[in-house]
């Protein structure tokens, strides 16, 4: 079982003994996707996957609580803003703007990126390295920026 994955399970176990009823059905959501993808593709998820499915569900909230807001129901905003609080603090310790900026000014170097042409593989260099640290929809927004 990989660290981040028994990381999540002891959360529920402490969230069932703390009797924190938010907390744990956010835990278990998050282990239910876990649960899914492996039964699919018949596979043990490793720390750099559950990273990916933890990225895909604070991406989820984030715009799910714009939609909310967006539509004047700031009860389910907070719902998922409660949600996207707990899913965020499995994710390891987010990057400074300089941090990503140094990361992609080596990837740009390191791939000859000189055009928008070269920009999936920039960001096929820079994704392991941010994956879960960084929101990945700003980062390609930098990388245009910079290409």
């Amino acid at each position: 079982m990989s660290e981040l994955k028994a990381q999540i399970s002891a959360a529920m176990k402490d969230a069932m003994r703390a009797k924190d009823k938010a907390r744990l059905a956010t835990v278990r959501l998050i282990l239910a996707d876990i649960k899914r993808i492996e039964v699919d593709e018949r596979i043990e998820l490793d720390d750099a996957r559950v990273l990916q499915v933890l990225d895909k569900m604070v991406k989820q909230r984030r715009d799910s609580i714009a939609q909310y807001l967006a539509a004047e129901r700031p009860e389910l905003a907070d719902k998922e803003q409660q949600e996207l609080e707990v899913i965020q603090t499995f994710l390891p310790q987010p990057l400074s703007d300089e941090e990503i900026n140094a990361i992609l000014d080596q990837a740009i170097a390191d791939t000859g990126a000189s055009s928008m042409a070269d920009m999936g593989k920039v960001m096929g260099v820079i994704k392991p390295k941010l994956q879960g640290r960084a929101d990945m929809g700003q980062v390609s927004k930098l990388v245009k920026a910079k290409l």
